[in-house]
């Protein structure tokens, strides 16, 4: 079972100016793909918290993820933070100069150029349509903040975190989920290894409540679904799906 980490860095998302959508998109994203995501963590654009995290995160998880501060702009300072928290300098990409020349059809100005200064010995896994490659130090994996390249980038290196995946089951309760916390906690005492979830929704016409239950073992997961329906009255289950 692999597991990943997510980094959200910068002080736009702490001060409410930006809502991170990049979370919630990559939580989906690693769940068919048997990645369990583990935390998700925000922090300023400051290099020492930046760095300590990495580290942190780096030795906690198999997979580590950042999102947001690798732009051309004074608080843009993701790859200094991880460079140094992998002890690495930051040196100018040749190569990424040139491709930035390409991209923009004119010599590059020292803005530009900043964009250029990778960690020393990184990784460059290519972005498919994107001239800017995804970025990599050892398990950590460095995206832009913009949700629309943060996607792009992702679904370019996906394949490489394809691990066993989460099979899931959704049931939906008209019941209030007092009423059958009994029941989910036997079932719970009988498959111990079932990650069983409980929300209640507000509102809903149809339901009260919606049970997630998932396992990577698809057999394990239809026998914890019988069960489950055998112990709730039949007339409360409103669908299965």
């Amino acid at each position: 079972m692999s597991t990943a980490g997510l980094l959200v860095i910068g002080n736009e998302i702490l001060s409410g100016k930006v809502v991170d959508v990049n979370s919630p998109y990559l939580a989906a994203e690693l769940r068919p793909l048997g990645v369990e995501l583990l935390r998700i963590l925000t922090i300023p654009d400051d290099i020492d918290v930046i760095a300590n995290d990495v580290r942190v995160m780096s030795k906690a998880y198999d997979h580590v993820f950042t999102s947001g501060g690798i732009g051309p702009t004074h608080d843009d300072v993701t790859l200094e933070g991880v460079a140094l928290a992998f002890g690495r300098d930051l040196v100018l990409d040749e190569e990424m100069c040139r491709r930035m020349e390409d991209a923009v059809g004119r010599p590059l100005n020292e803005s530009m150029r900043k964009m250029a200064m990778l960690p020393e010995g990184c990784e460059r896994a290519e972005a498919e349509n994107l001239w800017f490659p995804v970025v990599a130090i050892d398990n950590v994996y460095i995206f832009p903040g913009i949700p629309e390249l943060f996607r792009k980038k992702f679904e370019s290196v996906r394949d490489r975190f394809r691990g066993v995946p989460f099979e899931l089951k959704r049931v939906y309760v008209t019941q209030h989920e007092s009423e059958i916390a009994h029941h989910l906690n036997s079932l719970l005492s009988d498959f111990a290894e079932l990650m069983l979830g409980s929300y209640p929704r507000l509102g809903e016409p149809d339901y009260r409540v919606m049970l997630t239950l998932e396992s990577r073992d698809a057999g394990y997961l239809e026998r914890a679904l019988e069960s489950l329906l055998s112990r709730l009255p039949a007339d409360i289950v409103h669908r299965v799906e």
